[in-house]
């Protein structure tokens, strides 16, 4: 019976070993709130830059609207989560 006790003890640590380990290799990329507000202040640098082309500035406005667009909805969310 402990062999049988061993291999069922030893069986529950490899679940558990590969419960474990799941989780870290099915993460994919974050992109966090913070890391959107960092591109748009990259946006608004290289832009205050002269980065971008003429033909290129209204791809870059209608993203950086979007973009300001979704902070600003997730800014009004957040407040009421806490509530």
């Amino acid at each position: 019976m402990s062999e049988d006790t061993n291999v069922e003890a030893g069986n529950a640590e490899m679940k558990t070993t590969a419960t474990a380990e799941a989780p870290e290799q099915q993460q994919g990329p974050d992109l966090t709130v913070q890391d959107l507000q960092a591109l748009k202040s990259i946006i608004d640098v290289a832009s205050q830059r002269g980065a971008f082309k003429p033909n290129e500035m209204m791809t870059v406005g209608q993203t950086y609207n979007k973009l300001e667009t979704f902070l600003a909805a997730v800014a009004q969310q957040q407040p009421a989560q806490g509530a």
